[in-house]
């Protein structure tokens, strides 16, 4: 892709400029990691209050950050479970992001999903090894 291009989602039109993937791919493994974290726990904080749009975007956000991860982590042999996990992680974001037109306007869906990222974001931050700098 040329300078200054986007990424799209050819079933929900999500644009993720070029510039973006480049800037994520910059970081370290253990940084980019805990930016999906954080973007993880996103997804918990926007699902708590029903921000439809803030809600897809970060699901959308999250996997393309896990599509630029895993092949990383899977070229370090003892980091493979890891891709894995985060392989697990993108098949239930992507659940989400088909469901969320439904699972919006159900408490117990939208609970459901707020449990689950808060999980994946704890996951995913022990697994960045940033709380190990401490």
């Amino acid at each position: 892709m040329g300078r200054g291009q986007t990424r799209m989602d050819a079933d929900k039109n999500i644009l993720i400029p070029d510039s973006r993937r480049v800037r994520f791919l910059s970081f370290s493994l253990s940084t980019r990691l805990g930016h999906l974290a954080s973007n993880l726990a996103r997804i918990r904080s926007c699902a708590q209050t029903s921000a439809h749009n803030a809600t897809l975007f970060a699901i959308e956000e999250s996997r393309y950050f896990i599509e630029w991860i895993v092949p990383d982590l899977v070229k370090e042999d003892s980091r493979v479970d890891d891709a894995a996990f985060l392989v697990d992680v993108g098949r239930g974001l992507t659940h989400w992001y088909w469901s969320w037109s439904d699972a919006q306007n159900d408490p117990a869906a939208r609970t459901q999903l707020v449990a689950q990222a808060q999980q994946w974001s704890d996951e995913v931050l022990a697994m960045s090894g940033l709380l190990d700098a401490e």
